[in-house]
């Protein structure tokens, strides 16, 4: 029989969630980054170039303060600009190698705390994480075309 969405406890499942990510989230770091810093940098690694108005619409922050972070990025040597190929008077952003292997060395950083706790689970509960695992990249699919 299939379960109704009011059969999940989503007030649980945010709180896990929450739970999670603020202690995932946070990780000991040798350049003090901060967390919209790390934001527009995994978004740009994860969507590619964008010009500023898109990556407005991704940032919780106003165009003001994003255009004055976007060009800290860009003195710091994490992000470039470059014309859009489609729109001359257009500018994309992009990462740049730099920007790249922060992106990188921090996943590769989650990656291995991960696996120290996973470490600590039964072969059953290390099973339904693999589900859930699918179950969480759905739902992040679902959002992108609902909320995006």
């Amino acid at each position: 029989m299939a379960s109704h969405p009011d059969d999940l406890d989503l007030a649980g499942l945010t709180s896990a969630i929450e739970g999670f990510n603020a202690y995932f989230i946070r990780l000991p770091s040798v350049r003090r980054l901060s967390f919209s810093t790390l934001s527009v940098l995994h978004t740009l690694h994860h969507h590619g170039p964008m010009r500023l108005t898109a990556l407005t619409a991704t940032e919780q922050l106003k165009q003001p303060a994003l255009t004055s972070l976007v060009a800290k990025l860009e003195r710091e040597g994490l992000v470039t600009r470059r014309p859009d190929p489609r729109d001359g008077r257009a500018v994309l952003l992009s990462l740049t190698p730099e920007g790249e292997h922060i992106v990188r060395s921090r996943h590769a950083d989650r990656t291995a705390r991960l696996a120290r706790l996973v470490e600590h689970l039964s072969e059953e509960e290390r099973a339904q994480l693999a589900g859930y695992t699918r179950l969480l990249n759905r739902l992040t699919e679902i959002a992108a075309h609902v909320e995006g």
